[in-house]
């Protein structure tokens, strides 16, 4: 054999290294042929050819059995990684045949029909599922995998989150139907000061929807301990409480004993896109893309900071 018969190693057919790497690792034409699922004269004529392209010795056989020549043992580990290195491209490749999948969660009273519909029409090929959440589980179903993306209402703890701002909404206060603010075109700090409000469970949670701190100090006065915001509706429509609520909630849309009036005096909750920090799945980035396009009625759609959120969402 000369070198100047050898074939580039592109050249290779790597059928023939597989061959090669199971007689070198059995030490033995007849168990490797076996392996393999061929006869043992066609495995022998297969590593001749080998061989052949190699433009070396790589096998020598004798009475005891098969060894590698110096050759040989030089070429194994890089047939070795030749091997990994097509197993992980075939692998890679029927991933990206597979239709891509992702899915989008969402919490109470977030419509992101427009956002779906875009990205399945931009990405025909992909399995575009939803999930309804309830608030307190936006991060464990993020961090669990069970969701890829959901749009939901801050505040809420984001660290390890990338959180892309949507639109503001604003926030409203929920009454019964006869209560004596029913009927207001807006209220304000001041006309609910006395009125009790239930309490929530997380702290920070609790402050926001309560309002507090007030800006004189006073705390909210306190209503019955709540799980959910939803758990207060026949508390308010009892005229026992009020509540604040995002305007999106539409509660007295299915429920004809409770009204909503505008609150002036506070900043708007805002709805957002929240994703694992760092997720690079492309379908993550098409879904951002699509909801920022279809659920943004700002001018702009930002990312905010991905570790300065720390509070807690209902």
């Amino acid at each position: 054999m000369h070198p100047t018969n050898a074939l580039p190693p592109a050249e290779f057919d790597l059928r023939l290294v597989r061959y090669f790497a199971m007689v070198a690792e059995q030490q033995h034409f007849g168990r490797a042929a076996a392996l393999l699922h061929v006869t043992q004269p066609s495995l022998s004529r297969q590593i001749r050819t080998l061989e052949q392209r190699v433009g070396a010795r790589l096998l020598d056989r004798d009475r005891q059995g098969t060894r590698l020549t110096p050759a040989g043992a030089a070429f194994l580990p890089h047939a070795r990684q030749l091997l990994a290195v097509a197993a992980t491209a075939a692998a890679e490749a029927r991933a990206a045949a597979v239709p891509s999948r992702v899915t989008v969660g969402h919490t109470r009273g977030l419509i992101i029909t427009p956002a779906v519909r875009r990205l399945r029409h931009h990405h025909p090929e992909a399995e575009v599922h939803t999930v309804h959440l309830e608030l307190s589980e936006v991060r464990t179903a993020l961090f669990g995998h069970r969701v890829d993306a959901v749009v939901t209402r801050l505040p809420f703890a984001a660290d390890g989150l990338r959180v892309t701002v949507l639109h503001e909404e604003p926030r409203v206060l929920l009454v019964a139907g006869d209560h004596r603010l029913a009927g207001r075109e807006s209220v304000t700090l001041d006309d609910i000061a006395t009125e009790p409000m239930p309490r929530l469970p997380d702290a920070e949670w609790d402050a926001y929807w309560r309002l507090e701190p007030r800006p004189d100090g006073t705390p909210a006065p306190d209503g019955p301990l709540i799980g959910h915001l939803e758990d207060s509706f026949e508390l308010i429509a009892s005229g026992q409480v009020v509540a604040i609520v995002p305007a999106g909630l539409r509660a007295d849309s299915t429920r004809p004993d409770l009204t909503s009036i505008p609150l002036h005096g506070f900043e708007p909750c805002q709805v957002v896109l929240a994703t694992r920090d760092g997720e690079t799945a492309h379908l993550v980035a098409a879904f951002r893309e699509a909801a920022q396009a279809a659920l943004n009625r700002s001018a702009t759609a930002s990312d905010i900071g991905r570790t300065s959120l720390h509070t807690n969402v209902i």
